[in-house]
């Protein structure tokens, strides 16, 4: 399967960045996109709505269906999906993009704060994955994909943002513990991390961090896009970088995803 043609991808937190870019390459193939996400007026801090992502869905060749929905709402994630699959027939494939981050010590991150990225990262996955689940089991290649990293144990990568840290393994976890629970339903359930910080508008809001040593969030839908184009049976349990994915495809050159050439690329958290 080399198309996403006519499939449906439901997208948790599309609006904008990654999520978006997953989304617009598999509307280049014809794909039919839900936008679950909670940003329906304009923030001019984070620039992007879902009504924003539909029109460029829709301007780059699918079709979409904009879902207002926070994701730690499971009455909102039902909701959405029913109306994915009302709209569109059934459910595909599942993209777990949303995320909260705070890369603060345990005396910096407020437990409001605490509460929303477990919120968000954990309960996010785990209530989207279960929502999706029995229309992925009807689906003829069905793939859940989620944003998350290898679980890299060493306390370095704890030390800085304890709350951050277990809040992504946690979807690291959504995602080894699901891949083997739904393996013999034949329903791919995989990892996608980058190598290097993506430039994207939530990335500029961490203090310190320059995008220009980053990569173009079109590095993550390339990969991802090679991910839910492969047989769900023979493609699961795995956490799989972007650059690794796209050199497996054939990509050598991967200058034309950097934001700025000529400056050094900064690796992703949780990557030795």
């Amino acid at each position: 399967m080399e198309s996403l043609k006519g499939r449906t991808l439901f997208i948790t937190g599309g609006s904008r960045g990654i999520g978006l870019a997953i989304a617009l390459r598999a509307a280049a193939d014809g794909a039919n996109i839900v936008i679950a996400a909670k940003t329906a007026e304009p923030n001019p801090r984070l620039p992007g709505t879902i009504f924003s992502a539909a029109r460029e869905i829709e301007a780059a060749g699918g079709q979409c269906l904009p879902v207002q929905c926070d994701i730690r709402d499971e009455a909102q994630i039902a909701k959405a999906v029913a109306a994915g699959a009302e709209r569109f027939g059934g459910i595909d494939v599942l993209v777990n993009n949303a995320s909260a981050i705070s890369l603060t010590g345990t005396m910096e991150t407020p437990m409001k704060r605490f509460d929303l990225m477990f919120g968000v990262n954990v309960r996010g996955t785990y209530a989207a994955s279960q929502a999706c689940i029995p229309l992925l089991k009807k689906a003829a290649n069905p793939h859940i994909l989620t944003l998350a990293s290898p679980i890299n144990l060493k306390p370095a990568w704890f030390k800085r943002h304890v709350a951050y840290t277990m809040a992504k393994y946690g979807m690291s976890m959504c995602v080894l513990g699901m891949a083997e629970e739904f393996r013999e339903a034949g329903i791919a359930v995989n990892a996608l991390w980058p190598r290097t910080i993506i430039a994207t508008a939530a990335l500029q809001m961490i203090p310190g961090v320059d995008p220009g040593r980053g990569r173009k969030p079109e590095i993550m839908a390339d990969a991802a896009h090679w991910i839910l184009t492969q047989p769900a049976r023979g493609c699961s349990g795995n956490f799989f970088i972007d650059e690794d994915v796209l050199r497996r495809a054939g990509t050598a050159d991967f200058g034309k995803y950097a934001v700025d050439p000529a400056k050094t690329l900064l690796p992703d958290l949780f990557l030795d």
